[in-house]
């Protein structure tokens, strides 16, 4: 049986992800390419903004950053202006996305 090679690093053969009918169908990476990705950082982080550890919109403080998502005040996600991004907490997110609430310039805390 010959396997293909990994499409990333082009040097390893690829594992077996399944069988169907007897017949074996390969992963598009090898196991090292696999288990050795890079977290992808958004592009907001990118441009210098860092995640807060208080939600901008209701004041939620938490130690854990994964509760807190960054907020694009216009809705345009390439507009990276530090005054378009916030941090909420995932409730405010959701009450924001559920309502379709704008976010109107008073209800902000002023970051300084």
């Amino acid at each position: 049986m010959i396997r293909n090679l990994c499409k990333e690093c082009g040097q390893r053969p690829v594992a077996i992800n399944y069988y169907k009918n007897e017949k074996p169908f390969f992963r598009s990476k090898c196991d090292h390419c696999s288990k050795n990705r890079k977290k992808e950082r958004p592009l907001w982080a990118f441009h210098g903004y860092k995640k807060k550890s208080e939600c901008d919109k209701c004041g939620f403080t938490s130690k854990y950053q994964e509760q807190f998502n960054v907020y694009y005040i216009d809705g345009n996600p390439s507009n990276y202006k530090y005054s378009n991004l916030k941090t909420i907490c995932a409730n405010c997110q959701r009450i924001l996305h559920k309502l379709k609430l704008p976010w109107r310039q008073g209800d902000l805390k002023p970051d300084f």
